[in-house]
């Protein structure tokens, strides 16, 4: 039982549906939500290759590709997957340094990472990223996205736009004068067309509506503005041939680093888009097998000269509201998108770059979380901290940073609230380990003192432990730990612990543990404290360390008889 469940956790969700009973009426249902996601999908995996620095058939091919592959091989029932925003930004700064080729290495280690990530069980882990992060960075990205669209959407003249965020306001705003009123017209009629549409007619594809419309007006108004034909002359359809990407050991060293953030991206993003899916949809989402497809489908992204691809939480939606009941819809999609690829490749030429920014904008104020962000802001002053700064960070210096910072920062703010929790309370003479009453020195033996310890006893709190058992004074003879409210020890505190029971036998002391907890009492045995081992008494209870304690003390205080 326990071997098919672990061979379950990592089957493909497709497989799970199949052997359900795939029916007509299902096949049709996924076969309108694949339509529907696929119109959606088009314009934006377009935007997205263009943003990204590379051009907009890597963004239509990382869709087909790792979009078929994420939905067949994924662990959620109906997890649209392509290229994302959150990618954007890592993007366009690896092919900037490492060129196009160190992107594609970076995305095929990224997915081996991703299928190791898998295998190791590490989906779980995903929750244990702290809100303020996962916001912060979004909200960056979000930013960051929106300013890289400022040129396309006025129309400047800006030969060589700076990457950084401050010197590219900077160019921005010394191109003033340049705006071309033709480029921020098609623009700003896009972006009005598409926030329209969400608010009068929200089931019409917006997106694709305002390209449409912005792309004819071009062309009959013979309008001087930017297109993907004028800005990428040389697409060409269908899909290129798999090839591996330009490989060295030095290579691998140089991107390795882009190679952890883009798994990460894609990890966290995957997996925050499945359990969205699994609130629409009564489902529960396979999370390691999620990995492990989202593995392949990078890999094989990288293999036909694509993009790194993730779950796509709005493409996600889009299909569960579309009717989608099984991840065929999401493998359809990518058909769909296949076929525009293979037939209708020329029609992207006539796309404005303006109505590209439009949608670009959208996505931004849809990335940006700000009802979450200005939630978070009311929050305590350390988690308002963590969101700020992994903002900031994501904004000014880079992703890698703003993550690791973020999340380091968010973990020793969780540490030192831990220990605010823990007490340390003396002198407890009850007869329970349930017993609240602090003012009964009274009843405990002569040369008998009593800690209880509340809460887990970690690095955070290790010294107030040593430094609360100093301030007794005059060493007792018996110490009674009570340690049943201690519910984790890890190595720092059963080390303070041992230095504890070996400064108490120097001083003549004996140490009795009161009630240990399975963890604890493993922690303990590592260091020779454990039930068997000399030097510490281990009872079950506290009244029976208190009988324990009494015997030894009128043991210690005997007077021995005189033979004269």
């Amino acid at each position: 039982m326990l071997h098919d469940a672990r061979w379950t956790a990592y089957t493909p969700k497709l497989i799970t549906v199949l052997r359900e009973g795939y029916t007509l009426d299902r096949f049709r249902r996924d076969a309108i939500a694949g339509l529907t996601v696929a119109i959606v999908a088009l314009p934006l995996a377009t935007a997205l290759g263009i943003a990204s620095g590379a051009s907009p058939d890597k963004g239509l091919v990382t869709a087909v590709v790792a979009g078929f592959l994420i939905s067949a091989l994924g662990g959620s029932r109906a997890q649209v997957g392509g290229p994302t925003g959150a990618f954007v930004v890592v993007v366009f700064n690896v092919i900037a340094t490492h060129g196009y080729d160190g992107l594609l290495l970076a995305t095929l280690i990224a997915g081996l990472l991703l299928i190791v990530a898998g295998y190791a069980k590490l989906g779980a882990l995903v929750k244990f990223i702290p809100h303020p992060v996962v916001t912060g960075f979004t909200a960056g990205i979000a930013v960051i996205i929106a300013s890289s669209q400022v040129k396309d959407f006025l129309g400047l003249s800006i030969a060589n736009v700076p990457a950084a965020f401050l010197p590219k306001w900077q160019a921005y705003f010394a191109a003033l004068g340049s705006i071309k009123p033709a480029t921020l017209a098609i623009g700003a009629g896009s972006l009005i067309l598409i926030v329209a549409l969400r608010k009068l007619a929200p089931r019409l594809p917006g997106f694709l509506i305002a390209v449409v419309v912005a792309s004819i007006a071009v062309a009959l108004l013979h309008l001087p503005v930017d297109t993907i034909g004028s800005r990428f002359p040389n697409i060409s359809p269908g899909l290129p041939a798999p090839a591996l990407p330009v490989f060295s050991i030095a290579k691998v060293q140089a991107v390795l680093p882009s190679a952890f953030t883009i798994a990460f991206l894609a990890g966290i993003e995957a997996l925050l888009s499945a359990v969205v899916a699994d609130g629409m949809i009564g489902s529960r989402h396979r999370s390691n097998q999620e990995l492990v497809g989202q593995g392949v489908a990078n890999i094989a992204s990288a293999l036909f000269g694509g993009l790194p691809a993730t779950g796509a939480i709005a493409r996600t939606a889009t299909n569960i509201k579309a009717g989608a009941v099984t991840p065929v819809a999401g493998m359809l999609h990518a058909f769909f998108l296949l076929l525009f690829i293979l037939f209708a490749t020329g029609l992207m030429a006539f796309v404005p770059m303006a109505a590209l920014a439009a949608i670009l904008f959208m996505v931004s104020w849809d990335m940006s979380e700000r009802q979450r962000f200005v939630g978070l802001l009311r929050m305590p002053n350390g988690d308002r901290a963590v969101l700020l700064l992994t903002f900031g960070l994501t904004v000014m210096v880079d992703l890698t940073t703003a993550i690791a910072v973020g999340v380091t920062l968010s973990s020793l703010l969780f540490m030192a609230r831990m220990s605010e929790t823990v007490q340390i309370e003396t002198g407890i003479g009850g007869t329970s380990d349930d017993d609240e009453d602090l003012n009964q020195r009274a009843a405990l033996p002569k040369g008998v003192e009593v800690f209880r310890i509340d809460g887990p006893v970690f690095f955070g709190i290790a010294n107030d432990l040593l430094d609360t058992l100093r301030r007794v004074g005059e060493t007792p003879q018996v110490i009674i730990l009570r340690m049943r409210r201690v519910p984790m020890l890890d190595a720092s505190g059963v080390t303070t612990l041992a230095e504890i029971v070996h400064r108490a036998s120097a001083a003549g002391a004996q140490i009795i543990l009161s009630g240990v907890q399975p963890q604890p009492l493993a922690m303990l045995e590592r260091v020779g404290l454990g039930h068997k081992d000399a030097g510490v008494i281990h009872t079950g209870t506290f009244p029976e360390a208190l009988g324990i304690a009494a015997t030894i003390v009128q043991a210690k205080n005997a007077v021995p008889l005189s033979l004269n």
